[in-house]
């Protein structure tokens, strides 16, 4: 059966933490595939859907917040992660949304035992699982103080040496990232101006560091963003179709 014209797709419900939060490359890359964006932020009293029927999938980003924190939009977007995986809808969570994935399905997220963070860009290895799906960029972009156990049932995707949880599957659809593939050029500016208070945390890397390593390193994440996205959301979307 062939795919759905892009027309037919339906939107990606996005999940932001903050007023001036965006999508960013994601959700232009998602708009070049045929999708529309369903925006919403719980954090500013936005309400989630009770069903995915009428969404292609969903999109929790990062946020400056923990998903430990008590705050009650926390506990509900965790608990929320129930209606994609009941229903077996693609979902993606970035940062933030890969930690909440994790709590959700009963892992742990926490600080490193050091106190060591990432922030900056650092070394990727995919593990034989996701080598078996894709190609994987070389270095990643990180802006974080904590990290996720791998939950029990989860397949590992990727590691890394400060942080060995890097990317993980679980089931069919559901998919968590540490690392972010979504700054436009305009994002990182803004988060290395906006952070800077945060650069002299331990293993965090300076700002000159996040702006040189995008000429780098970028283009591949790039790539790599895009091809992620087309398996997620196109692929599945086919495959549910078929």
């Amino acid at each position: 059966m062939p795919i759905a014209a892009e027309t037919d797709r339906k939107p990606i419900l996005i999940v932001l933490h903050q007023e001036r939060s965006s999508a960013g490359r994601v959700g232009q890359i998602l708009a070049q595939k045929g999708f529309s964006l369903d925006i919403r932020r719980p954090a500013l009293g936005d309400e989630l859907p009770p069903t995915l029927e009428h969404h292609g999938g969903t999109i929790i980003f990062g946020g400056p917040m923990s998903a430990n924190d008590e705050e009650d939009f926390v506990r509900r977007e965790i608990d929320w992660l129930s209606v994609p995986l009941k229903e077996n809808k693609p979902y993606l969570g970035i940062c933030l949304g890969a930690q909440m994935l994790a709590r959700n399905l009963g892992g742990k997220v926490a600080p490193h035992h050091e106190g060591m963070t990432e922030i900056g860009w650092y070394p990727l290895v995919a593990t034989d699982a996701g080598r078996a799906l894709m190609d994987w960029p070389d270095m990643v972009y990180h802006f974080h103080r904590e990290g996720f156990d791998l939950p029990a049932g989860a397949e590992l995707l990727a590691t890394g040496e400060t942080y060995p949880n890097q990317a993980f599957r679980y089931g069919e659809n559901a998919w968590g990232i540490q690392f972010h593939g979504e700054l436009t050029r305009a994002m990182m500016h803004r988060w290395v101006v906006h952070g800077a208070h945060r650069f002299e945390l331990p293993g965090a890397q300076m700002g000159k560091a996040h702006l040189d390593g995008r000429m780098q390193h970028d283009a591949p994440l790039r790539t790599w963003m895009e091809n992620f996205l087309d398996l997620i959301f196109v692929q599945a979307g086919s495959r549910q179709a078929a």
